[in-house]
């Protein structure tokens, strides 16, 4: 999978694995597991990957769940997940942290042990799934995780301006480089990781917010930048790491500990992924957002070719979508892999394309809100979610999910 650039596209699906568990006053418990009722009905759902001729599927490991108090581990339950996709001949990459860790990890990204707890965790992943499933993810989205919990105060550990930037910056980038490291030595020789980041496209909206625009732009490659080492005294961004946090130590360190990922996943949406940046605007926190202009296929292109081209490593569009009725998903499906294709044939390396997801998900401010579960479905998935009288999730394949396959047929 990913191996060859002249290979046909890959085309995956993913299954929407937020899950922040920890909460402060006021918020719920954001487990899409449990609020999609996956824990339950996975069976129906791997078999409607399977079904669609899908090849792969970025699944998430639950660590609160495997891990659910220090050195304590039960796998009994991604065991069984594992036998379904050997079954299947589905290929999981492992999704191994998909924004949380466990309860009793207090203060998530911020405990002092995080990095070397985040690599325990993929060591045993490794250890028990790497010789039949070699794919995995480390983190996904790094620079969303930074962001929301270290600028703008959403999610555990609600830090804060430039310096809580640095530091969940300098802490998840670590826990990435240990995880990796940790995971490829228990699994061996074989094993492959694929590095996803949220594709932020920060434009101006006139000259004044040039240089705005300029460092926000810089600061969204920070984390890909700072693990693959490319992060010295003369990177762009070094004197303001320094001035916020950042040691000279801290930066030897990730240049020593490099990692080579050997796929870069780009998330990409074409409703949110790009931030018009104004002269005293909005910060872009998520409560006080900045306008999200629709680029459409333009930005998909755009975001693709600055991460091949920046890193000179295989990209995979490894999560899109467009989230709304089901002929708005199907503009998107076609018009973004005709994109794709285009791509491909003007010589950038793409290797594979991932719808998100294959069932709908629950919107992030069910956190924040008292509304059911019901009112927060965001319509996006290949299969509906119908809420049936007792309480059941119902899934309903849709025409989404007929023209999907038809593409991943077609590949096949």
């Amino acid at each position: 999978m990913f191996e060859n650039r002249h290979d046909p596209l890959v085309f995956a699906l993913g299954v929407e694995d937020t899950f922040i568990t920890q909460t402060s006053q006021g918020e719920r418990p954001l487990d899409e597991y449990e609020l999609t009722q996956h824990y339950t009905q996975w069976p129906f759902d791997l078999a409607a990957v399977a079904s669609t001729g899908a090849t792969a599927l970025r699944w998430g490991i639950p660590w609160h769940r495997v891990n659910p108090e220090p050195g304590r581990w039960d796998f009994s339950w991604v065991d069984q997940v594992a036998d379904k996709l050997s079954e299947s001949g589905v290929e999981p990459i492992w999704d191994l942290v998909h924004y949380g860790t466990p309860t009793w990890l207090v203060g998530e990204f911020a405990h002092p042990d995080y990095p070397e707890r985040v690599a325990e965790y993929a060591g045993r992943v490794g250890e028990r799934f790497g010789d039949r499933f070699p794919w995995f993810t480390p983190l996904n989205e790094p620079l969303l995780n930074i962001l929301y919990c270290g600028r703008y105060g959403f999610w555990p550990p609600y830090r804060e301006g430039d310096e809580g930037f640095v530091s969940m910056l300098r802490a998840i980038s670590r826990g990435i480089v240990l995880s990796e490291e940790a995971f490829r030595s228990a699994a061996g020789t074989g094993s492959r990781s694929m590095h996803v980041e949220a594709a932020i496209r920060y434009v101006a909206a006139d000259p004044s917010a040039a240089d705005d625009t300029r460092f926000l732009v810089g600061q969204s490659y920070l984390p890909q930048d700072l693990v693959t080492g490319r992060v010295d005294g003369g990177h762009e961004l070094a004197t303001y790491l320094q001035q916020h946090g950042m040691s000279d130590e801290d930066l030897d360190w990730f240049v020593q500990h490099a990692t080579a990922p050997d796929v870069i996943g780009v998330n990409y949406y074409p409703q949110v992924s790009t931030d018009l940046v104004r002269l005293g605007g909005p910060d872009g926190g998520p409560t006080n957002a900045r306008p999200h202009p629709n680029d459409w296929t333009d930005g998909m292109v755009d975001v693709l070719t600055s991460f091949a081209d920046r890193y000179r490593t295989p990209v995979v569009l490894s999560e899109t979508c467009n989230p709304g009725s089901h002929d708005d998903r199907l503009q998107w499906l076609d018009s973004s892999i005709a994109a794709v294709r285009a791509l491909r044939e003007n010589g950038v390396d793409v290797r594979g394309y991932t719808w998100w997801s294959v069932i709908d998900m629950v919107e992030w401010d069910y956190r924040t809100s008292a509304a059911p579960v019901d009112q927060h479905l965001l319509r996006m998935g290949l299969w509906d979610l119908v809420p049936q009288p007792d309480g059941r999730l119902e899934r309903q394949r849709n025409v989404v999910a007929d023209r999907f396959s038809e593409y991943a047929k077609r590949r096949r």
